[in-house]
């Protein structure tokens, strides 16, 4: 049976070379139905190019994009709709709003076609909707970060859009500034129901959204789904980075226990060894492993009676406060890096040089290619 498709959402299957890199090629098919989907992936995946394509403002070589029954684009039809005439909304990261304009002003500035009791109309909706009515007469300089982001989300979603690009909007804020922008974005697309991309490469922006992601690397679509499946089992070791796997080590493997469902993994040149899922590979392959800091537990005496199959000896080389969070370095025959919190490093009188233990359950490591 055909997936059924919503009819506003957009559907883009296209070829774009680089120019000026001409080893890079975005190939991708990709889907987003009204409602919030993340393009995530490290830097130069190929998302902000994506979004240009979708946009007007950059021309595929080959391929199709459509919102809803309507062709943006075609190669093989000829079909080129101009920017201008696509409604779709694009906010920067730089925001561009206009420096010697009032918020107000800055708004109101796409409406030039609709009577003055509508556009009035308009402009009160978004105003209240983004919260920032008490700052209409205030120019960009006047007001702060998290404002000039209200106003550019309001500036392009006034006039209507019936889809809206967001490329990193939020770079810069701080997680309650973004959660609370989020909120209002999500309220207003409530009633409006059109698809929004919006492109990062900050895990902390994919758990707030929490809808749907494309993951992106090298100019291919590498995984889409929820967050938890797409960034929590990265298949590639650029996305794990992105993803923010602190530990990414290189093992061989020693052997298959297919009755567990697990291999056995020598790391590095080491005598360090651990069980990770079972998957496609033999002995003596050679693989890399993904595991988050704070998915690995710390203890200062040999743990006992653990479901957990991984238990490593090693010793403390360093430790550094970063906030509410201190950044562990363990020598295991490799360095793992592992998060602790204040209170356990004082609880287990950490330091430089004590003997400690590490475990690791099987399904926090992962494969990456």
């Amino acid at each position: 049976m055909a997936r059924e498709v919503n009819s506003s959402s957009l559907v883009a299957s296209i070829r774009k070379q680089r120019p000026e890199t001409a080893s890079f090629l975005l190939d991708v098919s990709a889907e987003a139905p009204p409602g919030i989907t993340i393009l995530f992936g490290p830097s130069g995946a190929g998302k902000s190019t994506l979004l240009d394509c979708v946009a007007g403002l950059a021309r595929p070589d080959a391929g199709k994009i459509a919102i809803g029954e309507e062709v943006l684009f075609d190669s093989e039809m000829h079909v080129e709709v101009p920017p201008q005439k696509r409604r779709v909304a694009y906010v920067f990261q730089t925001l561009a709003l206009f420096p010697h304009l009032t918020v107000e002003e800055n708004i109101q500035y796409g409406l030039t076609d609709i009577s003055g009791q509508d556009r009035h109309a308009r402009i009160e909706e978004i105003l209240e909707a983004f919260h920032i009515g008490k700052l209409r007469n205030q120019k960009p300089a006047q007001i702060s970060g998290g404002e000039r982001q209200r106003t550019a989300l309001a500036r392009s979603l006034v006039t209507e859009p019936r889809m809206l690009l967001l490329d990193e909007p939020l770079t810069g804020l701080d997680a309650e500034l973004k959660a609370a922008i989020v909120e209002d974005l999500r309220a207003w697309n409530a009633a409006k129901r059109i698809p929004i991309l919006y492109v990062t490469h900050s895990r902390e922006e994919v758990d707030a959204l929490g809808e749907r992601v494309i993951a992106i690397d090298n100019g291919r679509v590498v995984s889409r789904g929820a967050p938890m499946e797409v960034l929590d089992a990265p298949r590639r070791k650029r996305l794990a980075l992105a993803a923010g796997f602190e530990n990414l080590l290189s093992g061989t493997v020693l052997d298959l226990r297919e009755l567990d469902g697990v291999m056995r993994i020598r790391l590095g040149e080491s005598q360090c060894e651990i069980e990770v899922p079972l998957a496609h590979a033999s002995a003596a392959d050679a693989v890399q492993i993904a595991i988050r800091a704070g998915d690995i537990l710390l203890a200062s005496e040999r743990p006992r009676g653990l479901s957990a199959r991984n238990i490593l000896e090693g010793r403390m080389l360093s430790l550094e406060q970063r906030g509410a969070m201190c950044i562990a370095r363990v020598d295991c025959g490799v360095t793992f890096v592992v998060h602790v919190t204040p209170g356990a490093v004082r609880a287990l009188e950490l330091a430089a040089e004590k003997r400690v233990w590490l475990v690791l359950k099987t399904h926090s490591c992962h494969l990456v290619d």
